[in-house]
């Protein structure tokens, strides 16, 4: 089953994408998904800070 989430507060760091939105249970999460071709790389976290920290560490895998 696929989330469908409408996200605010996008930004654009390098090529991960973070954004907030809440899940199904009203809590509001922050998630980070990178967008390169052939990067499964995305991850929900409780904080903003949190977030962007994987944003800014992630390394795309060389293929």
């Amino acid at each position: 089953m696929t989330a469908h989430r409408r996200f605010r507060n996008v930004t654009r760091i390098g090529p991960v994408q973070v954004g907030t939105a809440y899940d199904h249970r009203g809590r509001e999460k922050h998630t980070a998904a990178c967008t390169a071709p052939r990067c499964n790389f995305s991850a929900d976290y409780d904080s903003r800070a949190a977030a962007e920290l994987a944003a800014r560490t992630h390394r795309c895998p060389v293929r």
